[in-house]
């Protein structure tokens, strides 16, 4: 799993934070991080979503009301 720290520079390789399963889970179970499944089909999404995780589709429709500071974890499989 993986985050970007930051906000509104663009994402880079070099801006992407790897974290462990457990340390993601004590960040979306403490509410400090939203969890997202980084997919674009929302077929495989629903395939393999995550307690407490959100689609990507979910995401982008709620963009504007997500704070700027909200750290974001993403996975994939």
């Amino acid at each position: 799993m993986s985050h970007a720290r930051g906000g509104g520079e663009g994402v880079t390789p070099e801006r992407v934070e790897r974290v462990s399963v457990d340390a993601a889970r004590r960040e979306v179970e403490a509410g400090r991080a939203l969890l997202v499944c980084a997919y674009d089909d929302e077929s495989k999404c629903r395939q393999l979503r995550l307690e407490n995780a959100i689609a990507l589709h979910d995401l982008q429709r709620r963009v504007d009301s997500v704070p700027r500071n909200q750290t974001l974890i993403f996975y994939c499989a």
